[in-house]
């Protein structure tokens, strides 16, 4: 795994650490570093429960809570890298606790179980299927059987 950083290679500013940017990127939280800064910037991103600034190191034990969309995940770091690999590789650079994946897979079947939009509207505007009905009754003529 020479993607992986050894103390030597983490950089200059502390030994053992890799900017949290650049380690989102590089696990692939994120598609861009860009992307990842802009997460950070906009509090989306908490280690430890709090907010970090984007050069902030990150270490190897880490508790990091990063939601992007509706989705948020909470993993603890096990390994630094700063450099864009394969996603088996990134899948190794963190361990997602059970609480996030289950949290996960229960909003995922929300969604495909999710509510028809139209069953929620108790009069107003019609939905497309009430206006194709409306339309066949009005071409019948008779406008007594709404």
């Amino acid at each position: 795994m020479s993607n992986l950083l050894s103390p030597e290679r983490a950089g200059a500013d502390a030994p053992g650490s890799v900017r949290i940017d650049k380690w989102l990127w590089a696990a692939r939280f994120f598609r861009t570093r860009s992307l990842a800064q802009q997460a950070i910037e906009r509090g989306r991103v908490l280690v430890g429960g709090e907010r970090v600034r984007l050069a902030r190191p990150l270490r190897i034990g880490d508790v990091v809570c990063v939601r992007s969309g509706d989705i948020e995940r909470t993993v603890q770091v096990l390994a630094l890298s700063d450099v864009r690999g394969a996603a088996p590789v990134a899948r190794t650079l963190y361990l997602e606790a059970a609480e996030s994946v289950a949290r996960r897979v229960q909003r995922r079947d929300e969604r495909r179980l999710g509510v028809e939009p139209a069953t929620a509207i108790e009069g107003g505007r019609p939905t497309k299927r009430d206006r194709r009905r409306l339309g066949r009754v009005r071409a019948r003529g008779v406008d007594d059987d709404l």
